[in-house]
C-alpha cells in the first residue's frame, strides 16, 4: 500500500468508510454549481419519496436543520443521521473540507510533496519525491526512510494515518485547525539514509499534483503510470497514447489509485477504445451509460495492472478494458468500490455526500464489494509480469 501528502481525504472521510471520491463527474459539472435534480422530487400526488436514497438524503438534510436551530453542530447531526442509515460510503464534510476536495480534484494539494508506502517489516519508505517541492528542496530522496512526523513515530502505521501527518490534518479524533494544513506551517521530519538519522524541517506549500508520470521499459513498451483521475488526467493519457507514436504496446499502471473523477476515467478509456460502451450506472434508480470517444489506439498490446488500492474510477477504467477484451489485467483483486455518491449541500453550508446507485461494467457485473479479478495474479514482479505477456501478445500482431 502506498500514499502521497496528496490524497490524505478530509477527515471525516477517513473517520468512517474512508476513500469515497464523487463519482461520475459530480465534481466536474453538479456539485460546485447545484446543477442536479431536486433530490426530494416527488414521484406523484401521494407525497412518496422518489427512493430509498432520496429519504435518506431528506432525512440527514433535516438532521442537520433541526441541529442548526438547536444551536448545536449540523455536522455532527448530519454524520450521526448517515451512521444510522447504514450507508457504507456516505460521508459529511465541512464547508471548508469540500473545498480542500475539490481543490484536491482539480490538481492542486498543500504539502511537502512526498510519496510514501509501508513496506513489509512495517517501515515507511519514501518512493518519490515531487520536483520543486520543500521536500526536493532539502534534498530527501527517494529510498529514504521516514522515521517520524512532528516527534510521532510513522513504523507501522497505515499510510493514510502518514499521509495526515504530513499534510497536517487531525487523526485518531483530534480536531484540527484551519491552521494545521496551512501552506506555510512547519512540518518536522525524522529520516534515516543508510546509517545517517537526521531531522528536517519543512515549510508545507501548495503544489500541483503530478497524476499522470510517463516512463519507457525495454522493447518500446511505454508505461502511463495514474494515481488518481483529478482535473486534466484522462487528456494526459490520451496525449501520452499519441505521443509514444513507435511504442510496441502499453502498460497503464493504476495500483495505488483511489480513483477521482469519473469524466476522467471515461476520456482515458478513449485513448485505448474506438468508442464503445466504458460503464453503466443508475441515480435513484435511472439508468444511465458513460461511453468513450471514437478514435482511441484499440490495438497495440495493452496491460492493466491493479492491486488493492485500485479504487473506484480505476476500476470502472479496468472492467470496461477488460470486459471488452483490451486488456489483459495483471495484479491483485481491486478494492472494490463502485458506488454512487451524489453531494448536497445542507443548511449550514456543509455538505452531505450519499449512495444513489452502482455502476457495472459493459457485461454487466457489480463492482462494489466484490472488485475486479485480475486475469492473472502478481504481486511485487507485476511489472516484469505486465512486460512478459505484452512480449506474448506483440508475437501475435
Amino acid at each position: 500500500m502506498s500514499g502521497r501528502d496528496l490524497f490524505s481525504q478530509p477527515r471525516r472521510i477517513r473517520r468512517g468508510a474512508a476513500l469515497t471520491l464523487v463519482f461520475a463527474s459530480v465534481l466536474a459539472t453538479g456539485a460546485a454549481t447545484g446543477s442536479f435534480d431536486d433530490p426530494y422530487r416527488k414521484d406523484d400526488a401521494s407525497g412518496a419519496p422518489r427512493s430509498a436514497p432520496a429519504a435518506r438524503q431528506k432525512d440527514v438534510a433535516e438532521a442537520a436543520a433541526e441541529a442548526m436551530a438547536e444551536g448545536k453542530s449540523p455536522v455532527e447531526a448530519a454524520e450521526r443521521a448517515v451512521s444510522r442509515s447504514g450507508d457504507r460510503w456516505g460521508a459529511v464534510y465541512s464547508e471548508g473540507e469540500y473545498e480542500e476536495f475539490k481543490e484536491a480534484l482539480d490538481g492542486e494539494y498543500t504539502g511537502v510533496g512526498l510519496w510514501a508506502r509501508l513496506q513489509r517489516d512495517g517501515r515507511v519508505e519514501i518512493t518519490r519525491v515531487q520536483d520543486g517541492s520543500p521536500a526536493a528542496g532539502a534534498g530527501i530522496r527517494a529510498g529514504d526512510r521516514l522515521v517520524s512526523v512532528d516527534g510521532q513515530k510513522v513504523d507501522g502505521r497505515p499510510v493514510t494515518d502518514v499521509v495526515s501527518l504530513l499534510r497536517g490534518d487531525a487523526i485518531d479524533g483530534e480536531e484540527d485547525t484551519a491552521e494545521d494544513a496551512a501552506a506555510g506551517t512547519k512540518v518536522s521530519l525524522g529520516l534515516q539514509r543508510g546509517t545517517r538519522t537526521w531531522q528536517e524541517t519543512l515549510r508545507r506549500a501548495r503544489l500541483s499534483t503530478e497524476d499522470v508520470t510517463v516512463s519507457s521499459l525495454a522493447d518500446g513498451i511505454t508505461v502511463i503510470k495514474v494515481d488518481a483521475f483529478t482535473k486534466g488526467s484522462g487528456d494526459m493519457v490520451r496525449a501520452a497514447v499519441e505521443q509514444a507514436a513507435d511504442a510496441t504496446g502499453f502498460v497503464l499502471d493504476l495500483r495505488g489509485n483511489s480513483g477521482g473523477l469519473v469524466a476522467e476515467a471515461v476520456t482515458a478509456s478513449s485513448a485505448f477504445l474506438d468508442g464503445g460502451l466504458v460503464a453503466t450506472y443508475d441515480v435513484n434508480g435511472e439508468q444511465r451509460a458513460l461511453h468513450a470517444d471514437a478514435g482511441g489506439d484499440s490495438t497495440r498490446p495493452l496491460v492493466a495492472l491493479v492491486d488493492g488500492g485500485t479504487m473506484s474510477a480505476a476500476e470502472l477504467l479496468t472492467g470496461a478494458l477488460q470486459d471488452r477484451g483490451r486488456a489483459v489485467v495483471v495484479g491483485s483483486r481491486t478494492f472494490g468500490k463502485g458506488s454512487v455518491q451524489m453531494p448536497s449541500r445542507l443548511p449550514d453550508g456543509s455538505v452531505a455526500e450519499l449512495t444513489v446507485g452502482h455502476y457495472r461494467t459493459p457485461s454487466g457485473r457489480g463492482v462494489d464489494g466484490r472488485g475486479i479479478t485480475p486475469d492473472l495474479d502478481a504481486d511485487d514482479d507485476a511489472l516484469q509480469r505486465a512486460e512478459t505477456v505484452l512480449s506474448g501478445l506483440g508475437e501475435y500482431e
